[in-house]
């Protein structure tokens, strides 16, 4: 069963690409027409890629791995951070730090920083510095909190990105094609389609648009963590129950050893 519709698609608008003008002819396999400049997205497609897209990453996230949700632009930026959070995805929503992905380590220390800074805020270590030191401090951890802080879990390169607006997001993926992570996106008639493992093509400008297959995708991800989850669960009972056997085989082994001792005994004695 489809996780999206034509007529939900519609409804959010997600038809609606760029003017003609504007175009990449590389999104003319995804084009079913143009109406007054506009070219119109093949929704039968979206619904068939966003399906494609949402297996994918339930598999990723059956794994155990992290999906990166990367969203910058202003209408799309709240809707990422909101969905991305609901299944406990790491997100970047303020600003693409050049290296994020090809230099991670440095990115990496930055997130240590800022947890260092909140341990020595607590443990009271701040509280013999100057008013001006203590305000740069804060100002810095607020600055490293607006940009790092949706990603302070990422302890390792993610598997997987979610782009919205691949041509903005294009250093993104540009790092993410150069360490061979698959990238998702929703890919409007004005991106190239080239570098992208996974296209949705859709309306990337709409808050309608872009919640609507975000909707669909982390309900996608949502059902990985749980079939990880009851994975998890079922392997933990059956240690448990194999544990539980091995005990009860231990004890009527010792059970056995005790009965057979006095007989060994008496025997012993009539040898004698």
């Amino acid at each position: 069963m489809s996780r999206t519709n034509f007529d939900q698609l519609l409804q959010a608008g997600c038809h609606f690409g760029h003017l003609k003008r504007k175009w990449n002819p590389a999104m003319a396999p995804y084009i079913f027409m143009e109406r007054n400049g506009i070219h119109i997205i093949d929704l039968n497609k979206t619904v068939a890629k966003i399906d494609e897209a949402a297996e994918a990453l339930k598999a990723i996230a059956k794994s155990g791995k992290k999906i990166l949700f990367v969203a910058t632009k202003k209408q799309a930026k709240d809707i990422v951070a909101d969905k991305a959070a609901s299944v406990n995805m790491p997100y970047v929503n303020e600003r693409w730090a050049g290296g994020m992905l090809t230099n991670f380590p440095t990115i990496r220390k930055a997130v240590k920083k800022m947890t260092n800074i909140d341990k020595l805020m607590n443990d009271g270590t701040f509280s013999n510095l100057s008013k001006r030191e203590l305000l740069q401090i804060t100002r810095q951890r607020a600055k490293l909190e607006k940009n790092l802080g949706s990603i302070a879990d990422l302890t390792r390169l993610p598997s997987a990105l979610f782009i919205v607006d691949v041509m903005k997001e294009h250093i993104a993926v540009k790092e993410a094609n150069r360490l061979g992570i698959p990238v998702f996106g929703i890919v409007d008639t004005n991106s190239d389609p080239k570098n992208i493992d996974f296209v949705i093509p859709a309306n990337d400008d709409a808050k309608d648009s872009v919640e609507t297959i975000l909707t669909a995708v982390c309900g996608a991800i949502a059902e990985g963590l749980e079939e990880r989850k009851a994975e998890k669960a079922d392997e933990k009972a059956s240690a448990e129950q194999a544990e539980e056997a091995a005990e009860v085989k231990k004890r009527t082994r010792k059970a056995r050893k005790e009965e057979a001792a006095p007989a060994a005994e008496a025997e012993a004695e009539k040898a004698e």
